[in-house]
């Protein structure tokens, strides 16, 4: 089970992606994020860890899992019997940017997990989309 988003960002790559990489600050500007702890230092990159709090949702571990610098990353968490993976991905869009997230489950139980989390889920990821939009341009 997939759930996505894309937004048309007024703000070059480069832009989003300082935004987006500092995981630790989402909390300023998504409400769909309430704590972002992360256990290594400097720069985002694979193997890198978080512990993410929501509202609403279990506390969860997200490791990065794939990372392309200025252009975007994957993470995932792991619980027994799911996986969710998290994607935010990047495009350059004439002089702006066009992103892409969403999450996908996957493992025994992840239909259900997903299916008692969809509209949760959704509200989440707009607001992800709309707070970096607003973050990125400089009006949040």
């Amino acid at each position: 089970m997939e759930l996505n988003r894309g937004i048309d960002i007024d703000a070059p790559p480069g832009a989003v992606w300082a935004v987006w990489s500092d995981v630790e600050r989402w909390p300023e500007w998504t409400a769909s994020v309430s704590r972002v702890e992360r256990f290594e230092q400097g720069p985002l990159a694979i193997g890198h860890r978080a512990r993410v709090r929501q509202p609403k949702l279990p506390t969860a571990v997200w490791q990065v899992t794939k990372l392309e610098a200025g252009r975007g990353f994957e993470w995932e968490s792991v619980s027994p019997g799911a996986r969710v993976i998290g994607y935010h991905w990047i495009e350059p869009q004439g002089s702006g940017s066009r992103v892409r997230l969403g999450i996908v489950f996957t493992g025994p139980i992840a239909r259900l997990v997903g299916w008692l989390t969809r509209s949760l889920s959704e509200r989440y990821l707009q607001l992800e989309a709309n707070g970096l939009k607003a973050r990125s341009e400089g009006q949040g």
